[in-house]
């Protein structure tokens, strides 16, 4: 197994991996953009989610975020391609960003430097980041992108993502509710856990307390049955997020269940007080 793989991974700030995470891995991470009032600040690396949250009390309106630029991805891929002969790249859903497209048009303006495979998570948070963390290793084992990319695409149905937020209103202005749209009016004044489905968000469950809520997402953890690895999201909460952790645990009693905050682009769209799950299955879902 060679030490630095041929084949580089790259992936954007939505995966919510930790720097420590994707430096071991040789995983460049390539920025979204929050943007407030008149300021733009480049996720996770002018602001940390705390400082986000803390901005997100004192203002009126409601931060905006945006996609890289097609230039960005460029600069990236060229500073891989000095030391790579390939790269994947993979994105946020492209039914919640403009990132996968981004991506796509930047690889094909560097073709001729290095060839990157473009793959769409179809997810978010560390539903992607488990899917960069599989190619990295799939990397590790000396595939080539097209196999990596290939293999990714046939695991989608591995990953699954569950959260419960106290307000619809941050994805409804944001325009980032998909399906949910539909139960807007009557999901407001209560409890709504979402989840990813085929690349957006959709309603999953209406509960009238935060303490049903989280009872809901250990149910939905169980259900699937077969779980590999298990991540639990949250953006303000890290007691609350710590003590579902701790209910989760016998899942996979093999492996610690992470316990992960999501970054201020993925806050933007879905506020404060947010708790979730990320579930890897085994091979034999």
């Amino acid at each position: 197994m060679p030490e630095r793989p041929s084949v580089a991974v790259i992936t954007d700030s939505t995966c919510d991996l930790s720097p420590e995470i994707t430096a071991a891995r040789n995983i460049t991470v390539v920025p979204l953009n929050i943007h407030i009032g008149d300021e733009t600040f480049r996720d996770q690396v002018d602001i940390t989610t705390d400082e986000f949250m803390r901005r997100m009390d004192n203002i009126d309106a409601l931060p905006t975020t945006s996609q890289p630029s097609v230039g960005t991805f460029e600069e990236a891929f060229l500073r891989l391609a000095a030391n790579h002969r390939e790269a994947v790249c993979i994105t946020i859903s492209s039914r919640l960003s403009g990132t996968y497209q981004s991506a796509q048009i930047a690889a094909s303006n560097v073709s001729d430097k290095i060839n990157v495979s473009v793959v769409d998570s179809l997810n978010a948070s560390y539903g992607l980041g488990f899917q960069v963390l599989r190619a990295a290793e799939l990397a590790a084992e000396g595939k080539d992108a097209a196999t990596i990319a290939s293999i990714l695409l046939a695991e989608l149905h591995r990953y699954h993502v569950i959260v419960f937020v106290e307000t619809l209103e941050h994805l409804r202005r944001g325009g980032r509710i998909g399906k949910a749209a539909q139960m807007v009016g009557s999901l407001l004044q209560l409890r709504p856990l979402l989840r990813m489905d085929e690349g957006q968000v959709v309603p999953f469950e209406r509960t009238r307390t935060r303490g049903k809520a989280i009872n809901a997402i250990v149910d939905f953890a169980t259900s699937i049955g077969n779980a590999e690895e298990i991540a639990v999201l949250y953006n303000t909460t890290p007691d609350d997020a710590r003590d579902l952790a701790h209910r989760l645990a016998v899942l996979t009693p093999e492996r610690d269940i992470q316990v992960i905050q999501l970054g201020p682009v993925i806050d933007t769209h879905i506020g404060p007080d947010v708790l979730g799950v990320v579930i890897k299955a085994r091979f034999n879902d």
